[in-house]
């Protein structure tokens, strides 16, 4: 359980790193405490043989015995005045081995040295070389057995692996402290954060507050209740949606079965005889006509798709043609220009319905712009055709797309072109050309006005329901 954590796997690499540290700091440690106790043989021997050398009259077996012992040595040599002199001299049990001199010993060769004292347990008779100290001769030679010098190096490395352990311990325990407190609580605040979210997106007192004093953390705190408060928004905004499109559902079902009634009384009036009333009636019912059908479009938009077009061959002039006379009709009050640059043979494969519904949003939205600019303008609808797509172009000389429109193009309810826009013939509009394989783009807009293209594929394959945006 602790290594799978964050924190106790720190722990164990703060140990582990520590421990490293340690053997890289305890062989040049081991080297410089072999140096030492050799130099200090060497001191003890020549405090030794000094103490001889005061006296000119010769001592006995004991005591010389007595000196070599204190001096942990065999035999003393001493090099003065250009004479080496054997000072004090024991029975030496084996022969010499090896022999060190430390006069001229780098680092390199001293570690080399003390690695292999400690890996050979074997006692070995050793020669020590080295110069004495306070200007006592030239050179001070001394025999002495390994095994001491061994066993304190032993004595040493245990000295120094029980204070990496505790230093490894401390050091671990007060980093896995620090590592609680900066790290692992606040990430599990983060995500006891999250979960308390989840419970309830929509309530915005679950929204974290950033409150960590790492930067690092404090950024993913901030990032988070930056999400948070984005997805909160949206999710209310989805059910405020939801709303409006069930009280929409309910307003066109109620307003089809009106339609409906106004539909049979206009389909009386197309028998008068009254000769204006029967030059209206054809228009007044496909007025009608059209609103039922729109009434019942929107009741499918509510269920969250539009119906799969019925795909007929139709002349686009005339439907063109159609579009522009209603359009005509609603600008009586502006000084709008209609151009229709359609060749009258162009034929391409749509369902009428829908395309009319395509156009008569593009045109509206080019009427209503340049109304609101109140300036005479001009709307040009273009038509034509490749090996491979049907195009048909609707431009204006309006005052352009705002920035927000054109961030959120074809989203309902936020793509409006004009202020107190809804968006939602943009995106239906969307949907309708997507539904028949093809794709409704905006060519450019600015201060010059805007154009929309409608693309639609010759020999695409349908979408029979397109999810609504």
């Amino acid at each position: 359980m602790v290594l799978n954590s964050l924190s106790g796997r720190f722990l164990l690499l703060t140990i582990i790193f520590v421990m490293l540290a340690e053997v890289l700091i305890f062989v040049p440690s081991v080297a410089r405490f072999r140096e030492d106790f050799l130099l200090s043989r060497l001191e003890r021997a020549q405090i030794a043989s000094l103490a001889l050398l005061a006296t000119d009259e010769m001592i006995g077996p004991e005591l010389e015995a007595e000196l070599l012992e204190n001096a942990g040595v065999y035999n003393v040599v001493l090099r003065r005045d250009q004479a080496r002199e054997l000072v004090l001299s024991s029975p030496i049990p084996e022969p010499i081995s090896e022999s060190h001199d430390l006069r001229d010993a780098g680092p390199p060769r001293l570690v080399a040295d003390a690695l292999n004292r400690l890996a050979d347990p074997t006692p070995r008779i050793i020669r020590v070389i080295g110069e004495p100290v306070r200007e006592g001769g030239q050179l001070i030679e001394v025999t002495m057995n390994t095994a001491p010098l061994r066993a304190a190096m032993i004595e040493y490395g245990l000295r120094i692996l029980l204070l990496s352990a505790v230093i490894s311990v401390l050091t671990a325990l007060l980093l896995f402290l620090a590592v609680q407190r900066l790290l692992v609580l606040p990430i599990k605040r983060v995500v006891r954060a999250m979960q308390v979210y989840s419970e309830a997106p929509e309530d915005n007192r679950r929204i974290i507050v950033p409150r960590a004093s790492v930067r690092e953390l404090h950024e993913a705190e901030t990032t988070l209740q930056s999400l948070q408060t984005e997805l909160t928004a949206a999710l209310r905004q989805k059910e405020r949606l939801a709303q409006l499109g069930s009280a929409v559902a309910k307003i066109s079902h109620d307003l089809r079965n009106i339609l409906s009634t106004a539909q049979l009384f206009a389909d009386r009036m197309e028998g008068s005889e009254d000769p204006t009333v029967k030059r209206a009636a054809p228009k007044l019912v496909g007025s009608i006509s059209r609103a039922v059908n729109l009434c019942e479009t929107t009741l499918a938009f509510g269920r969250v798709q539009e119906p799969p077009p019925r795909l007929e061959r139709v002349a686009v002039a005339a439907i063109v043609a159609e579009a522009l006379e209603a359009e005509q009709l609603a600008a009586a009050d502006s000084e709008i220009e209609f151009v229709q640059e359609v060749p009258a043979g162009l034929i391409l494969r749509a369902d009428p319905e829908q395309l009319y519904r395509v156009l008569s949003n593009l045109m509206r939205n080019a009427r209503q712009a340049i109304a609101a600019q109140g300036q005479p303008g001009r709307i040009v609808i273009r038509a034509d055709e490749d090996e491979n797509t049907w195009t048909i172009e609707v431009s204006d000389t309006g005052p352009g797309l705002p920035p927000k429109a054109r961030e959120h193009l074809f989203q309902p309810f936020q793509g409006g072109t004009r202020k107190g826009g809804t968006g939602l013939g943009l995106a239906i509009s969307a949907e309708l050309v997507r539904g028949h394989g093809g794709r409704l783009d905006l060519v450019r807009t600015g201060a010059g006005g805007t154009v929309f293209a409608i693309r639609l594929p010759k020999g695409a394959t349908l979408v029979a329901a397109v999810p609504a945006q």
